[in-house]
């Protein structure tokens, strides 16, 4: 399988950005920010980022839309919070997958978002669950280093210290429910009113 790696801008310069994406080779960033706009950092805005990275000879998509984890479906809403197991069932959602698989055949890709770690963020909670089906999912963490996602999810598992009963359950299961529970703390809530789907 191809690798797919992930990073998250954080509070890095952008000479920081790039020099990380530079050290691990890699010749596209896909932006899976809903709103690619940071008031904090401007140089992360959608404009200003696509110049740097076409200056430093890396590709820019925009797959907000697509894969972002804030969404326009009403039907990926319970509530007025997303569930991403909606998100994970919407036809764009399917197609932003299938938009990074083909584009893996020819470039090496990070997946961008905001958030230092890869588990305060749903490009691994969301994105990484499913693209890894078809790819080698790697996270650039913020020091340069590389973290498997299998390495993550492990983290994942620890994060909620599951009790000896918990271990008796397949590992799988559990994984899931880390993924769903996490899911739930990281989920975009809309200040607005949204129908539910159910």
């Amino acid at each position: 399988m191809n690798a797919l790696f992930t990073v998250g801008h954080s509070s890095h310069s952008i000479e920081g950005l790039l020099q990380l994406l530079l050290q691990h080779q890699i010749q596209a960033v896909a932006d899976v920010r809903s709103r690619p706009y940071s008031r904090h950092f401007p140089c992360f805005s959608k404009e200003p980022l696509e110049l740097s990275l076409k200056s430093a000879g890396i590709h820019y998509v925009f797959l907000g839309r697509e894969l972002g984890a804030r969404r326009d479906e009403c039907e990926c809403y319970i509530e007025n919070a997303v569930s991403y197991d909606l998100v994970a069932a919407a036809p764009a959602f399917a197609k932003g997958l299938e938009r990074l698989q083909e584009g893996l055949q020819n470039h090496r890709i990070a997946l961008l978002c905001a958030e230092k770690d890869p588990l305060d963020c749903h490009r691994t909670i969301l994105i990484a669950r499913h693209a890894k089906r078809f790819a080698q999912v790697i996270h650039i963490l913020a020091d340069g280093s590389l973290e498997t996602h299998q390495e993550a999810e492990n983290r994942l598992l620890r994060r909620f210290e599951w009790s000896d009963e918990d271990l008796f359950r397949p590992h799988e299961t559990r994984l899931a429910e880390a993924y769903a529970r996490r899911g739930r703390e990281l989920a975009w809530v809309e200040s607005g009113t949204k129908e539910s789907p159910l």
